[in-house]
């Protein structure tokens, strides 16, 4: 599957829930969806959570 046969399946499939259950729980499947596709990121190494946390932090410019 390509990856945007895979995009057009997950707005689909979003746009389902929405149709059947109502704009919450679209919200939360598209939420829930985007808290295991990070969840991923991190445990495979492609986000570094340390990294992360530097840039939310307060940067200082001298």
């Amino acid at each position: 599957m390509s990856r945007q046969q895979f995009g057009f399946v997950a707005g689909f499939l979003v746009a389902a829930v929405w149709a059947v259950a109502g704009f919450g729980a679209a919200a939360g499947a598209v939420l829930a969806g985007l808290v295991g596709w990070l969840a991923v990121r991190v445990i495979d190494g492609d986000v570094n959570v340390a990294g992360l946390a530097d840039r939310a932090g307060v940067s200082r410019r001298r």
